[in-house]
């Protein structure tokens, strides 16, 4: 098989990774059956599944209520991930970097280092300002673990909604969804892999499709265009697909990384 050649001879590995790869490890935001089990005064508003939650205006204490349990099931979650440390098995002693859209901290929590994953769409262990009043931000695990502590589970509201440490006005995990977004804590992993990145890197890509193509997809394309020793292996179960005019240093596996990685 070309990825385990490829890996074989590569000393240095970019792991690209998007919304595909926590997906397959358990975190699906269309699971119907987890989010009834969760958010059960959710479900009997007919609402069936944590993607239709994104952007959809709530009242205060239902909002953080939600945000709550989700953030605690999805973010502070103790328990190891077979599939991410499966994943970390893989890379071994080799020299790495972590790129990932996604928010959930798994990779840091799976065994790779946290200063080597770079998370340009945040972080739900981070909340900010609404304003945002101040270019801080601040750990969210007192306010998600206020949120859950003060719920209701027949109402699915809380009692804890948090206000800005500045301001007083509202807040939301420090995530991109508009302009007010604040990336300043992210920002030294990015210049961190931009140091690293050599002419030898093998670039694994997993679960990037294209709802956010400019995050993941595209920039590590760029990349390996741009260094001409530089490897990319694509998982992705529906668009695996790799652009022409990297034929022969590319590799389209079309499949659940789960299946590839066991």
């Amino acid at each position: 098989m070309t990825l385990e050649r490829w890996l074989d001879e590569a000393d240095r590995v970019l792991v690209a990774a998007g919304a595909g790869l926590s997906a397959a490890a358990g975190y699906d935001y269309s699971d119907t059956r987890r989010f009834a089990e969760l958010f059960p005064a959710l479900h009997r508003r007919g609402l069936r599944a944590r993607y239709q939650l994104i952007g959809l205006p709530l009242p205060p204490a239902l909002l953080w209520g939600y945000w709550g349990v989700h953030v605690g099931d999805i973010r502070f979650g103790e328990e190891p991930n077979p599939v991410y440390a499966r994943l970390r098995e893989l890379v071994g002693a080799r020299d790495h970097f972590v790129l990932t859209s996604n928010v959930d901290g798994l990779f840091a929590r799976n065994g790779f280092a946290e200063d080597r994953v770079w998370t340009p769409q945040g972080d739900y262990g981070r909340y900010q300002c609404e304003t945002p009043c101040t270019r801080e931000t601040w750990p969210s695990r007192p306010i998600v673990e206020a949120a859950l502590a003060g719920c209701d589970a027949s109402t699915g509201e809380t009692s804890a909604v948090p206000s800005c440490p500045r301001c007083g006005g509202p807040v939301f995990l420090n995530v991109h969804k508009g302009p007010e977004y604040v990336p300043d804590h992210y920002r030294p992993a990015g210049r961190r892999l931009r140091d690293w990145l050599a002419d030898d890197v093998l670039v694994i890509e997993i679960g990037a499709g294209w709802s956010t193509p400019a995050v993941i997809r595209r920039p590590v394309e760029q990349v390996v265009r741009a260094l001409p020793g530089a490897r990319l292996v694509r998982i992705n179960r529906d668009h695996a697909e790799v652009p022409g005019d990297l034929a022969g240093r590319a590799l389209s596996l079309r499949a659940d990384v789960a299946e590839v990685i066991v």
